[in-house]
């Protein structure tokens, strides 16, 4: 599999990612070993993960195959820490926090160091400088070899990125940011992408399947008792993307399938790979057949007409003052 650099730094990693939400809560262990093999296999080596996936289960999962099952060498372990599963407070950027979750998280994975560590949420509630604070003394103490963002808007990516940078070789350059991205969630395309463009931090997008909605197997209306719209915990995950609107997405991502004799997923996956500033589409399965169905995407290349009418179908609407206003 082609390898990319994150950002601008010198990490490289497989063009599609590895996800584990999933794990340890509806992937058990022989599962998930036989997507860690099928990846693997296939030269993937960024597998993404959080603290707070499975309640700390899918780092306990990923530790137990790493260096057993696959050489530490050959996996880019990313995690997370600042997710707070409390409803008084849902984010912790605190330093205070942050490095008591990335000492927990080495523990449950097993290893020395993760090799890109990401605060999950921007936290209102902690100055954005502490939690940037913890950010560099989890890299200068080894513990994170780099680090990265998730979930922080257009403008606190930015903040966050010029403050680091505001300091050559004394803090840490954010290499990257991971948001929802797909044919389905273009709001990225407004500030993130831009304020990420400019400032070389490489876009991990997450779901860039549309949630599973993209892969078609929802088109009849009925929804699968095996899919995430049929899971418990993940039916209100995926029922904003079942609207009409989304429909017509689809429609015309199956109709490019069927034209190019290759399925949905494939056509989905391929188009946000290969976007300007994305890295790496973190896909997380139900089983190892459907990842490799997905990884099987590592040799289309979408033709560029085919591109030009799914972002015409799929195009967001950018209004003052999310574009320049000399267009409008």
């Amino acid at each position: 599999m082609e390898q990319r650099h994150l950002g601008r730094t010198g990490l490289r990693v497989s063009r599609i990612g590895l996800g584990t939400l999933t794990w340890g809560r509806d992937t058990g262990e022989e599962a998930a070993a036989e997507q860690m093999k099928t990846f693997w296999d296939a030269g993937g080596t960024l597998v993404d993960t959080a603290d707070v996936y499975g309640g700390g289960e899918a780092e306990y999962l990923l530790g137990q195959l790493v260096g057993g099952l696959i050489p530490r060498r050959d996996v880019v372990i990313a995690t997370k820490a600042g997710s707070v599963p409390e409803r008084q407070r849902r984010f912790d950027g605190s330093r205070g926090h942050l490095l008591a979750a990335l000492d927990a998280s080495l523990d449950r994975l097993g290893t020395d160091y993760v090799d890109l560590w990401q605060v999950h949420a921007f936290d209102p509630a902690t100055p954005l400088e502490e939690t940037l604070h913890a950010v560099d003394l989890a890299v200068s103490s080894g513990r994170a070899r780099y680090a990265g963002v998730s979930n922080f808007s257009g403008w606190q990516l930015a903040k966050a990125a010029t403050w680091q940078l505001a300091a050559p070789g004394g803090r840490t350059r954010l290499a990257s940011t991971q948001m929802e991205y797909s044919l389905l969630q273009r709001g990225v395309e407004r500030e993130v992408l831009p304020a990420a463009l400019d400032l070389g931090v490489g876009l991990l997008p997450s779901s860039p399947l549309g949630r599973g909605v993209l892969t078609g197997k929802y088109r009849s209306g009925v929804v699968p008792a095996d899919s995430r719209g049929g899971s418990e915990s993940l039916a209100a995950f995926v029922a904003p993307y079942l609207d009409e609107a989304a429909g017509r997405i689809v429609d015309a991502v199956a109709t490019a399938a069927h034209g190019l004799a290759v399925t949905p997923l494939q056509v989905a996956l391929a188009w946000v790979r290969d976007r300007p500033g994305v890295v790496a589409p973190i896909v997380g399965a139900r089983t190892s057949s459907q990842l490799a169905e997905a990884l099987s995407v590592e040799t289309l290349t979408l033709p560029e007409e085919i591109c030009r009418a799914l972002d015409d179908v799929s195009a967001p609407v950018h209004r003052y003052p999310d574009q320049d206003w000399s267009t409008l």
